[in-house]
């Protein structure tokens, strides 16, 4: 075992070089409390980007792990697991869905739900009826595929060309989605309930009904992204709940494993059909250890004490950052739902979301940034209160020190 020191110059030497992480190498984690190799301490509020949202360690995740690794790790999907059938089944009782795909990452689920959309349309309506709206400022992920149904072009710099059939509309405006859509050629509207990388940006009720009346007017499947939104993130299991709207496929991960990764999609009887044996899978995807994790995660996530737990813990910290915003003129308005939370700086602060981080850092709080306008947060959802108080007591001195 390689016993050499292991410091943040290492990433420099040994790894390639697109990613820029900080200068801390966290080694430990409770609850929503993360040690450094210095033994310093922090408040996570940014849970890992969404993922970790039952915190560091959780007892319980802990235990399934454990007691699924010494059963078995991993099978071919020659055949099928225990795990993946329970989970499967927990996710069709608990959502809108009938069938279940497994995959590893956000990034796979949605490659699995653009390429079933595809495949639906020409089954049932022919090879012409290809093409995808989505929205500009989405994240999708980061496949090839992926990244261009997702509307931040920056992603797609250099890895041209990309995937033809793709129209991206403007997010929260229905008349631009009406100039792209046709029955002839529209086979999916892709869009996350709530725009994450593209600061945390939420959906107008109306907006997302009219995409499934013009779906359903268009033969189109719809697809939300909740990759980001999903495992109780908004105070519901799926952001669809709280708007009403039912998609046609959904894609969820991040939360799911609770920092495992694991993903799926979830689609009805009738759209899953076109994905016969042969046209799609995943060597690691259903895999026993990640879903046996997996379960456990929504098994606690779903009841409903936490989830009303979620939407009590998002008032208390959106109104913590927003009395810090109109103290210091930092932030305009703090929009999201639950526990995904955005922080918009105001027109003297423009551009500088990673000052806040870097400042929060210093002061022992971790959180995210949207775009360079936005501060993000996406904290455990059962951070304890104390944590709270905590956090927005370190954020306040961070800020003060920056505004200075």
């Amino acid at each position: 075992m390689n016993k050499e020191p292991v410091n943040r110059e290492l990433f420099d030497e040994v790894m390639v070089p697109n990613y820029a992480p900080g200068k801390i190498i966290p080694v430990r984690g409770e609850g929503s409390r993360i040690w450094d190799q210095d033994g310093r301490e922090f408040v996570d509020l940014q849970g890992g980007i969404a993922v970790t949202c039952l915190g560091h360690s959780h007892p319980g995740l802990v235990g399934a792990l454990q007691e699924q690794a010494e059963k078995i790790w991993h099978l071919s999907n020659v055949m099928t697991n225990e795990p993946a059938l329970r989970l499967a089944k927990t996710l069709c009782d608990q959502t809108f869905a009938e069938r279940v795909f497994f995959a590893n990452s956000g990034g796979e689920a949605n490659e699995a739900a653009f390429k079933l959309a595809r495949r639906y349309a020409w089954e049932h309506f022919g090879p012409e009826k290809n093409e995808i709206i989505s929205f500009k400022n989405a994240f999708h992920g980061r496949t090839l595929f992926t990244v261009s149904v997702g509307g931040q072009p920056k992603y797609l710099e250099g890895f041209e060309p990309a995937p033809g059939g793709i129209h991206h509309a403007d997010y929260n405006d229905l008349d631009s989605v009406k100039a792209l859509i046709s029955k002839e050629k529209t086979c999916a509207v892709v869009v996350e309930p709530i725009q994450g990388e593209g600061g945390v940006l939420p959906g107008n009720p109306e907006f997302l009904e009219g995409l499934r009346t013009l779906c359903d007017e268009h033969d189109a499947l719809l697809v939300f992204d909740e990759v980001q939104t999903g495992v109780g993130r908004t105070g519901h299991l799926y952001a669809y709940e709280m708007y009403g709207v039912v998609p046609d496929i959904l894609s969820t991960a991040k939360g799911l494993g609770g920092g495992f990764p694991v993903a799926a999609m979830l689609t009805t009887e009738k759209v899953a059909a076109s994905l016969g044996v042969g046209t799609h899978g995943s060597t690691y995807g259903g895999n026993a250890l990640a879903c046996a994790v997996a379960q456990k995660v929504i098994d606690t996530v779903s009841q409903p004490e936490i989830l009303k737990g979620v939407k009590a813990r998002s008032e208390k910290l959106r109104k913590g950052m927003m009395d810090i915003g109109e103290r210091y003129g930092v932030f305009s308005e703090v929009r999201g739902a639950g526990l995904l939370l955005g922080c918009v700086l105001t027109e003297q602060w423009q551009g500088k979301a990673k000052d806040f981080l870097n400042a929060g850092l210093d002061e022992g709080v971790m959180v995210l940034v949207a775009g360079a306008n936005v501060v993000r947060l996406a904290p455990s959802l059962i951070i304890p209160e104390q944590d709270i108080d905590e956090a927005l007591e370190r954020f306040e001195a961070a800020v003060k020190k920056l505004t200075a």
